[in-house]
């Protein structure tokens, strides 16, 4: 069977928002029909009023190149209209001069989408969902209850993280991990001289002198039963492993439009279009160009066939392990909630 090629989202067509209310008439003014709380903002009313009610990303933008912010929602004119009326969000909306919207088949793809363009890009109003350049997590060797060795830090800079067993834990920092493990020992009557976290004293460690330690550093609990207490404080924290050989495709559907999304080693490489197009496709399309001016629109293709050409994937070698994106897949596929088909 041969490999679909796929397209990377920057090369994606993008359906501008341009389907009215079907609750209101096309030739309604814009001020007639939004909230008349809407906070001030550049943002044209043709704009608004052409905001699509499905499932997607949107950015807004302002007179620069970069994006001011990027989100998510599964009705994005509601999602958009409850930014204007936010006054935490006054600072961003009077910079605002447009939304753009890209439609997604469903929620699991506008989740990719939102995370991959906020880690690209950088808007100044995102701050979760932002790339961390390495993350670390803690290694837990099956046999180390026998041989008494702490969990080891790793990070996935040396470490695949999609393929490689016993690692618990996705930080962003040491720190961060370190303070995660003295919390859960302080929860679980761990000893942190046995978790590498202090120096060993004469008297045990600090914890067992406030009764705090169950006492593996003094002889009085059994090392593999502090391994044991320990591995089952680490368990609901599990890194799981990339459960399939190769790549598979997510699907979802809106209507007889049906999306491919494919991932690999818990890492996002692009979507394409199976059949159809969205329901409220326009009669022309536009790239979408996070960095860019608004494009011209150009002529809408004819919608592709599951076989059809489109654009290369993006490369499964160059995508690293990300934590957002591990966190968006991993409830899914290993659930069984989602459609997924083998690439093969």
């Amino acid at each position: 069977m041969a490999r679909r090629p796929i397209t990377p989202f920057a090369a994606l067509p993008v359906a501008p928002p341009i389907d009215p209310p079907t609750d209101t008439p096309s030739d309604t003014p814009a001020e007639a029909t939004a909230p008349t709380t809407l906070l001030p903002h550049g943002i044209a009313p043709d704009n608004l009023a052409a905001l699509p009610r499905g499932c997607g990303v949107y950015v807004f933008r302002g007179e620069g190149a970069l994006p001011l912010y990027i989100g998510k929602s599964v009705n994005l004119r509601a999602r958009v209209l409850s930014h204007l009326r936010s006054a935490d969000e006054a600072a961003m909306l009077a910079q605002s001069r447009r939304v753009d919207t890209y439609r997604t088949a469903g929620e699991i793809g506008a989740l990719l989408l939102e995370a991959q363009w906020v880690k690209q890009h950088m808007p100044l109003y995102n701050i979760r969902l932002r790339r961390s350049r390495s993350l670390v997590a803690w290694r837990l060797s099956p046999d180390g209850g026998s041989a008494g060795q702490p969990p080891q830090l790793v990070d996935s800079g040396r470490h695949d993280f999609a393929h490689t067993s016993d690692l618990y834990g996705l930080y962003a920092s040491r720190r961060a991990a370190q303070e995660d493990l003295r919390a859960l020992a302080a929860e679980h009557r761990l000893c942190l001289v046995a978790l590498g976290l202090e120096k060993p004293l004469r008297r045990g460690c600090f914890g067992r002198q406030l009764r705090q330690c169950d006492g593996v550093c003094t002889g009085d609990e059994p090392s593999a039963a502090h391994h044991t207490r320990l591995f089952s404080a680490l368990l609901a924290q599990q890194v799981q492993r990339w459960p399939y050989p190769g790549a598979v495709d997510i699907i979802e559907r809106d209507g007889d439009w049906v999306q491919a999304h494919r991932v690999h080693n818990w890492c996002y490489l692009g979507s394409h279009t199976r059949q159809g197009q969205p329901p409220d496709a326009p009669q022309a399309v536009v790239p979408p160009t996070p960095h860019g001016p608004t494009p011209t629109p150009t002529p809408a293709p004819a919608p592709t066939s599951a076989s059809a050409p489109t654009v290369p994937a993006a490369s499964a070698t160059s995508a690293r392990f990300d934590l957002a994106t591990y966190k968006i897949l991993v409830k899914p596929l290993l659930g069984g909630g989602v459609a997924v088909q083998a690439v093969g």
